[in-house]
């Protein structure tokens, strides 16, 4: 490809995004420049504080179990209080208990902060996922996802390098740089990114009145196909938390050091940061249901290549396999939950599935550990593929389900259609926003995505897309 076909191409794939949305990518990008804490918590309580493995997986347990609780209740927040007031208090709050957790020194209490540093920085994620809904048009949502999953992956790959020479100063410098750098997130949101969530039509007569104040999470627990989405999403989620856990340990026990487990990590983000942006181009405009059929057994393909594995070669050979498998899926899943939520429900909506990866964060090192210790990890493997293959067979029926019968809304009942097939049908869908089938976008059925940017244009804010993984205030 030539130059100029490259320099073109890089332009498609940044263009036509709103300022707002710009501003919160940037955010995204400071904080995971800073994420120092997550990444090292492990190796700071073995390594500097001397506390044994076991301790140090029961604190990452509880930084899980906050991300849990976290996820739904700010998912409510996010529907309730705003986008903009919920992700400015999970950042300040992060900023404040990562600082904490670098003096406290008893075992409890750093257990307790350390499951306060979950619940803080996993609060963001519904928000910002909501917010990018809001200010980016249907159309473009899946690329924004991707871009934004793309900057979350950039700022891992140089935090997890620059941690290393931080922590020769002490690890309480990567404490307080990394509570520096997510007050600095806070202070980009607040001048720079106003609140997005649409407002409600409350006026009498207004037919989408009433249903939009029965999106509850009973609601989002009815609706039947986006909850699919979720346990599909949570199953995925558990195979790629292995990459964290379950391989390391298989590569030690093959006799592989440290440094060689890092090589092959490392072909993750190296990937990621190298293909997400050209792949997604590739998987913006095309049906999602098969895309995330592909992902899920690429996915569990990748980890069931690692039995196979015995050299640092192999290891990261099956590391890139799944990678491809998590580079399809996170924007297209992306994409999926932001056209499945409802406009004034989004909040719940991203909360919910941001549970998926929490649950799987906190589930999948222990199902992981005692099947390897239990059966070894050949068996491990072995079962991560069939999950791949039961998640690929959920997203072709998942698939099915929608064509067949696709939400109310896309026949032009609105927000008021939508609610109603919830509570009849378990079904939630934004105003027309739905469809798995690659049809055409729902601008035109969802009020506010019907707006598209417009409210960018005025109060800064638009309406539009979401986004899932790790947001804005996360460590």
């Amino acid at each position: 490809m030539s130059v100029v076909r490259l320099r073109q191409a890089a332009k498609e794939s940044v263009s036509g995004l709103p300022r707002e949305f710009w501003w919160l990518w940037t955010s995204t990008l400071v904080n995971r420049l800073g994420g120092f804490v997550a990444t090292f918590l492990a190796m700071y309580l073995t390594v500097d504080r001397g506390y044994s493995a076991m301790f140090a997986g029961l604190v990452g347990a509880l930084h899980g179990l906050g991300g849990a609780v976290a996820a739904v209740v700010a998912g409510v927040l996010t529907d309730r209080l705003g986008r903009r007031p919920t992700l400015l208090v999970s950042q300040l709050s992060t900023a404040v208990t990562v600082a904490v957790l670098g003096f406290v020194q008893n075992p409890v209490a750093i257990a307790v902060v350390a499951c306060l540093v979950g619940m803080t920085s996993n609060a963001s994620r519904p928000a910002v996922q909501a917010m990018i809904a809001d200010i980016v048009a249907p159309g473009d949502r899946v690329r924004a996802f991707a871009l934004n999953y793309w900057a979350i992956n950039l700022g891992f790959a140089v935090s997890a390098a620059a941690a290393g020479l931080i922590a020769r100063h002490g690890y309480l410098t990567l404490f307080l740089a990394d509570a520096g750098m997510t007050l600095l997130c806070a202070v980009i949101v607040f001048g720079k990114v106003p609140e997005s969530r649409p407002e409600r039509d409350r006026s009498v007569g207004s037919p989408a009145a009433e249903p939009e104040r029965e999106v509850g999470l009973g609601a989002v627990l009815r609706d039947r196909r986006f909850m699919a989405v979720v346990a599909l999403s949570f199953l995925v989620a558990t195979l790629i938390q292995q990459a964290f856990v379950a391989l390391p340990v298989a590569m030690g026990a093959d006799g592989l050091s440290s440094t060689d487990f890092g090589i092959a990590i490392a072909m993750n983000g190296v990937l990621i940061v190298a293909v997400q942006i050209p792949v997604t181009r590739f998987l913006e405009h095309r049906e999602p249901a098969p895309l995330l059929m592909a992902s899920a057994l690429l996915t569990g393909a990748g980890f069931g290549l690692t039995a196979f594995a015995g050299s640092v070669g192999m290891y990261a050979l099956a590391v890139m396999v799944w990678t491809v498998g998590e580079i399809i899926n996170s924007p297209t899943q992306m994409g999926l939950v932001a056209r499945l939520s409802p406009t004034h429900g989004r909040g719940r909506y991203q909360g919910m599935y941001t549970l998926s990866w929490s649950l799987a964060s906190l589930i999948a090192p222990l199902a992981g550990g005692a099947v390897m210790d239990r059966f070894g990890a050949d068996a491990l493997w072995a079962a991560s593929a069939v999950v791949g293959l039961v998640a690929a067979g959920g997203y072709v029926a998942l698939g099915r389900a929608l064509r067949d019968r696709p939400a109310a809304g896309e026949a032009g009942g609105g927000v008021g259609a939508a609610a109603g097939a919830a509570a009849g049908a378990g079904s939630v869908s934004a105003a027309g926003a739905v469809s798995v089938a690659g049809s055409p976008s729902a601008a035109a059925s969802d009020p506010a995505d019907g707006a598209g940017a417009a409210s960018g244009a005025g109060a800064g804010a638009g309406a539009g897309a979401g986004v899932p993984a790790v947001g804005a205030g996360s460590s």
